[in-house]
């Protein structure tokens, strides 16, 4: 009798004794799981240097020794450097719409630096890397290239045959685009989870 007043009286203290090695168990199923290691913030800022600096060193080169020159072969007219300024997106669309790409590319930068404080993964730190070190690419010449702050033309000169031309920012930003697919469809996460949705 006593023992049953005593559960009755007091049903915590049992659960809390008798159910204590379950209540750990149950917790850790219900808790999601942790991301483990560092966060690659560093990772993804050298890629992004990298990425910026050689595709400004490259539109230095081309517009102090290329522009208004003959294009130079460099795999017979199937591959050529040619410079031209592209006040558009790619493919010359949208000239009269600079600004806006301005705006777009200025919004990536910021999306990218939040993202990076839950970044985990050191392949979405590449490829988070590229396309900010395009993007910043791309954006330093629509504020200081001609004609002016936020319309500037952006120097392209990689001129495939029947493609358009393009520049190394370019090239980053569809390459980090590429990545962040394949990771996708993978089902990693920018913060080192694996999902099988």
């Amino acid at each position: 009798m006593a023992e049953a007043e005593r559960i009755i009286g007091t049903p915590d203290t049992p659960d809390a004794a008798g159910d204590g090695q379950e209540l750990p168990d149950a917790e850790q199923e219900q808790a999601p799981e942790r991301p483990r290691g560092r966060r690659r913030i560093a990772v993804l800022f050298a890629v992004a240097v990298f990425a910026y600096l050689l595709d400004l060193v490259s539109k230095m080169i081309v517009v102090a020794k290329l522009e208004h020159h003959e294009p130079i072969e460099i795999i017979g007219d199937w591959l050529r450097f040619a410079a031209i300024r592209n006040a558009g997106a790619a493919f010359g669309f949208g000239e009269a719409f600079t600004i806006i790409f301005t705006v777009i590319a200025a919004a990536v930068i910021v999306v990218i630096a939040r993202l990076a404080r839950k970044l985990y993964s050191v392949p979405w730190a590449i490829a988070l890397g590229l396309l900010l070190g395009g993007a910043l690419g791309n954006l330093t010449d629509r504020i200081f290239r001609a004609p002016g702050v936020f319309e500037g033309a952006v120097v392209d000169f990689i001129a495939p045959k029947h493609f358009a031309v393009f520049n190394l920012a370019d090239s980053a930003i569809v390459c980090g685009g590429i990545l962040i697919v394949l990771l996708s469809f993978r089902g990693l996460d920018p913060d080192g989870t694996v999902h099988k949705d």
